[in-house]
């Protein structure tokens, strides 16, 4: 996924709601979650099933006509059934990447490397955080760890899903490594940093399977309000007897429970721990490892967001582009210098001077002697140095001021022209390199580096969101004022160390905003674990790995735009069928309250606004709406309510409008038919 498609989910990862095997698991955990100790995790459900025992007991002491006495219990317990099965649907959509995950790691053997260099073959399970391991080409990684000597082509597939290999170094940003990934070429020596039972794999399968799934501090608030309101409405319930013998009403106390089960909100107490699984899911369909259901929910509350141009904004593969030579400079003069500095330089800007100046006519050949310079971030330059009949040649290429500060070590210096020259090109939007020979600056080689196509879009739909951009790079100020007003993001830090990352962050967070950032490498450990969404990269350190609360499976830092759209569809998902069920309680006080109180009460007649068939029918249809509705919702909770870019203002009256007025309607409707096809059927 390349973080730039109108998706935050992409196509590839689309799958059926439930197979049949997962269905017939999904049907069997909702008996088992019948139990007492999974059921009092929800108040509303836990009161649902406990007016299931009490009708039953009602029917059974011959208080209520047995076969609507048995209708009404039936249908409670299906509708706490249908709760259950909610909740075991997400699981189980888990569970077949969970079950390919464990067959990665199973059986793995490792060879330990002793304290006097010896090589022993143990269990995986055996080993322990500073163990050093040696793993060649076609052996599986034992654990997960980091590579301290060597580098090789890793197949990531068991745990990405991508097929094509990927590289991975020592002593770089790409050094760590995932136990049950195979080694493809060449020999590695891993440092492991899990504990067993603690890897990487072990909290992917818990995640995904949603066992050790912990509620988010907006589900355990929403948990207590619906436990209030269920609360409140007991005790309204409750009082109706008393009311009623006051005015000379005897009040069946098995109406009474459908009044309850009916009013209390069922819908999304159903399918609340449903919603909860299945965002954690759909940041896992997007290739994208949540730690914990807090994080992708914080994720969609996000204020600001901290972008690396390279990579992110840019595509990071800077070409060469033009040469600008300085006055007395000739082009020629300068075009060769160039190649000679980079004909060494394997970095893609150093292939693509060598590329430029070719196709410029530069046919100049590599000199026999020459002595190659490289990039050095101490002295921020890379060159040649050339001996020959006519003396010794000195290029350098490199920044501004490390050119400067070279050539007047030749006792030259640069001059005030250098200066405008480099401006015209950083206000371009490309970076400027600077090319000297001895004492002399020939001129400026300027690398342009392209924006994704797309990524303006992206902010602006963010912004729409109320989500601020900011790019971080290392480019001076007048080129990143220039990609930054190209991509359309709302700020920019230039010349940005790691630290400076840090102190944003704190800074954003100190005036009230949450923060996302990205980052891969052990220097952006800080300000990883310090954003309150830190996206880390697979390919990436496991100091990196360790400090953010999401992994990239997919090493894409452009990632992070399409997390922030999963956690926003979570909240509004999880908003969207609260107003649904809050509003569907509506039509179902229309078509019980005339069923207990208009034959005693002729002037209640006129809520019976449906004109239900009879009393009974009443209530039978309600209820079957009322537990009905759980399993008709299951899919939009788990695929989630479709994502629109706007303003919290915009979402919150479009919920109103779709699922409130559809919430208030929808279920006279359904009342409406079910009570039809109830008086036929009695009537037949």
């Amino acid at each position: 996924m390349t973080g730039l498609s109108s998706s935050a989910i992409p196509p590839r990862r689309h799958r059926a709601l439930l197979d049949a095997a997962g269905l017939r698991a999904a049907v069997r955990d909702a008996f088992v979650k019948l139990s007492p100790q999974h059921l009092v995790r929800s108040p509303v459900m836990a009161i649902v099933f406990a007016g299931t025992l009490l009708a039953a007991l009602i029917t059974l002491g011959g208080q209520a006509t047995p076969g609507f006495g048995w209708a009404v219990t039936a249908i409670l317990f299906v509708t706490v059934l249908f709760g259950n099965f909610a909740e075991a649907v997400a699981e189980a959509r888990g569970r077949g990447q969970a079950a390919a995950l464990r067959r990665a790691r199973s059986d793995l053997i490792a060879r330990r490397i002793g304290p006097a260099g010896e090589e022993t073959r143990i269990a995986a399970a055996a080993l322990r955080p500073g163990d050093a391991v040696i793993v060649s080409a076609g052996e599986f990684i034992p654990a997960d760890g980091e590579i301290v000597e060597g580098v090789a082509t890793i197949n990531e597939s068991a745990v990405t899903g991508e097929s094509a290999p990927v590289l991975r170094e020592a002593g770089t940003d790409r050094s760590g490594v995932i136990g049950g990934t195979k080694v493809l070429s060449d020999r590695i020596v891993v440092r492991i940093t899990a504990e067993p039972g603690h890897s990487f794999l072990d909290r992917m399968i818990a995640l995904v399977e949603g066992a050790n799934r912990q509620k988010t501090p907006n589900e355990v608030a929403l948990t207590m309000l619906l436990a209030a309101m269920t609360l409140t409405f007991l005790i309204v319930v409750a009082t109706l007897p008393a009311i009623g013998a006051f005015v000379g009403v005897k009040v069946d106390v098995l109406l009474l429970i459908a009044l309850l089960v009916c009013l209390i909100p069922t819908t999304i107490g159903g399918l609340l721990p449903a919603i909860g699984i299945a965002g954690m899911n759909r940041a896992l369909a997007a290739n994208v490892l949540a730690k914990s259901g807090k994080a992708v929910e914080v994720a969609g509350d996000v204020d600001v967001l901290l972008l690396d141009k390279t990579g992110t904004i840019t595509f990071g593969d800077r070409q060469a582009t033009a040469f600008h030579p300085l006055a007395g400079v000739e082009l020629r003069t300068l075009r060769d210098a160039a190649l000679l500095a980079s004909l060494a330089d394997p970095t893609p800007e150093g292939k693509s001077i060598v590329r430029l100046a070719r196709q410029q006519g530069s046919a100049i050949d590599e000199p026999a002697q020459a002595h190659y310079l490289a990039f050095s971030a101490a002295t921020r330059m890379s060159g040649v140095d050339i001996a020959g009949a006519d003396g010794a040649r000195a290029i350098r290429k490199g920044a501004a001021d490390a050119i400067a500060r070279n050539v007047a070590a030749f006792g030259g210096s640069a001059p005030n022209e250098l200066d405008a020259r480099v401006a015209q090109v950083a206000r371009g939007g490309a970076t400027p390199l600077v090319v000297s020979e001895g004492r002399h600056v020939l001129g400026v080689v300027e690398l342009s580096d392209v924006v994704k196509h797309g990524i303006r879009e992206r902010f602006a739909q963010l912004r729409a969101m109320g989500v601020r951009t900011v790019m971080i790079t290392g480019d001076n100020p007048l080129t990143a004022a220039a990609i930054a007003a190209e991509a359309g993001v709302d700020d920019f830090i230039a010349e940005a160390r790691p630290e400076d990352k840090l102190a944003r962050i704190r800074a954003e967070q100190a005036a009230g905003r949450l923060v996302a950032m990205v980052g891969d490498g052990t220097n952006d450990a800080p300000a990883l674990a310090q954003a309150d969404v830190g996206l880390a990269m697979n390919s990436g350190t496991q100091a990196a790995k360790e400090a953010g609360n999401m992994v990239d499976l997919d090493s894409d830092p452009a990632k992070l735009l399409a997390v922030v759209e999963v956690g926003k569809q979570q909240l509004i998902t999880r908003g969207a069928l609260t107003t649904f069920s809050l509003a569907n309680d509506v039509a179902k006080y229309f078509a019980i309250l005339p069923a207990l109180f208009a034959a005693a009460i002729p002037q209640m007649a006129v809520l019976d606004v449906m004109r239900l068939s009879s009393p009974a029918n009443a209530v039978l249809a309600a209820l079957i709406f009322n537990a009905l509705i759980i399993p008709a919702l299951i899919p939009l909770a788990l695929r989630g309510v479709r994502f629109h870019p706007a303003g919290a203002t915009a979402l919150l009256r479009r919920n109103l409008l779709i699922y409130g007025a559809g919430g208030v309607l929808l279920p006279f409707a359904g009342i409406k038919l079910i009570d039809l096809l109830l008086a036929a059927t009695v009537g037949a």
